[in-house]
């Protein structure tokens, strides 16, 4: 058997994960975009405007994430330990008002985590408005220069290529991540249908909201042949799908990397002939900060199942005083409950490494804004340039790749 830290970490929200890179994407992009606006006061003192705000954005972040950390832990430390004395004790009443008081938890978290899209929202909309005040500027000093050289002209066109290539490939993944949500809801269904109260599967699958965790206890319960090939490939199919996800966000990841170098080529082209580069990077400014948005959303809707689960869980099980007094169902609840204690630590480490993610990208990656690009002279220009696009090209787009589970035998 796989070590059981593996095991958790392999069953924690992938969003969650997805933080880093996207966070870190932001920072370097506004860095880019502030070394292109070199010469141009008005606009680079705009730039660094937006940066501060996102700066600020992001240390608000760290706060929801905390929160999310401690609501974690205090699931763990409060609201299971309080289950496992009321099961042990028959004390209906207590496990009723101990899942009263998580929901209390989470409706919090998902009023929070709710402002904290709107945010995004807005700031969104404040980077749109810089992006629009430079495509203005640009046209202006456009109208400077009448001669493109064919060089910039063939740049021009390797750069539109790459943009060709990466809409097909978001093309495909969204196709993909489709496929993989309407996967899960046929293996969560096949899960609830094949659950039972008296394989303690039902119990499980309301106290942990991790599909991997479901899956590997239909095989560590008496399940039947049937429930457990089913299981074996909707599960394997799953992480197919997962693995071909895996490697389009690689591929995707690639794919901005060559386009922001030509981009930046294109760029440095322009402003030696005295014209505003396209805010290309502002853009993609705008795509990271909806993907942290699309992030907290999924954030949001995991915090809302799980609370429907546990309202389910004080419905269906605890409406029935005579469950929790049957010694063998006792016996299979008390072991859910400590398997739900290994996830939910997990989780709750997920979300301190999520929250370090803005705590670092508060501190110190935005310390370039200290610095006017204009006062700096074509060497050092040049050198900056050259050590953030080294830094893009080192983020890793998938902090780790699905592997595919070893085939399991009923």
């Amino acid at each position: 058997m796989a070590d059981s830290k593996e095991i958790m970490i392999a069953n924690s929200p992938d969003f969650v994960k997805e933080l880093l890179p996207s966070a870190q994407r932001t920072a370097l992009l506004y860095h880019l975009s502030y070394l292109c606006l070199a010469n141009f006061p008005k606009l680079e003192r705009e730039l660094r405007e937006r940066a501060v705000e996102t700066q600020l954005l992001f240390g608000s972040s760290e706060a929801l994430l905390l929160k999310c950390a401690s609501t974690s832990h205090n699931l763990v430390s409060t609201l299971l330990p309080a289950l496992k004395v009321a099961v042990e004790n028959n004390k209906t009443m207590m496990a009723v008002k101990s899942l009263e008081k998580a929901r209390q938890w989470i409706n919090d978290i998902i009023d929070k985590v709710e402002m904290m899209v709107v945010r995004y929202e807005e700031q969104n909309i404040s980077v749109a408005s810089c992006t629009s005040d430079v495509i203005t500027e640009k046209d202006v000093t456009d109208k400077k220069i009448r001669q493109t050289s064919q060089e910039m002209e063939v740049l021009q066109k390797v750069v539109q290529d790459i943009e060709a290539e990466l809409k097909k490939n978001t093309t495909e993944l969204g196709k993909v991540e489709a496929n993989i949500e309407t996967k899960k809801q046929e293996l969560q269904s096949h899960i609830r249908d094949s659950s039972s109260k008296s394989n303690g599967l039902g119990i499980l699958a309301a106290i942990v909201p991790f599909v991997g965790a479901i899956v590997k206890s239909i095989y560590d319960t008496a399940t039947g042949p049937d429930v457990a090939a089913k299981t074996q490939a909707l599960s394997n199919e799953l992480s197919e799908l997962c693995m071909e996800k895996s490697h389009l966000r690689n591929k995707e990841w690639t794919i901005h990397v060559k386009l922001t170098d030509m981009q930046l080529k294109l760029a440095s082209m322009k402003i030696e002939h005295g014209a505003i580069p396209d805010p290309v990077h502002l853009k993609d400014v705008q795509m990271c900060l909806s993907r942290i948005q699309d992030i907290l959303i999924q954030l949001q809707k995991f915090w809302e199942s799980v609370g429907i689960l546990l309202e389910s869980l004080k419905d269906e099980t605890f409406a029935n005083e005579h469950f929790i007094e049957e010694n063998e169902l006792k016996e299979i609840f008390l072991n859910c409950i400590e398997t739900a204690k290994e996830h939910w630590n997990c989780f709750g480490e997920c979300c301190l490494n999520a929250k370090s993610i803005f705590s670092l990208q508060t501190k110190g990656a935005y310390k370039f804004l200290e610095t006017s690009p204009s006062s700096m002279s074509p060497e050092e220009w040049k050198r900056e340039y050259d050590d953030v696009i080294v830094e893009l090209n080192n983020i890793s787009p998938v902090p780790s790749t699905p592997q595919k589970p070893a085939a399991i035998t009923a």
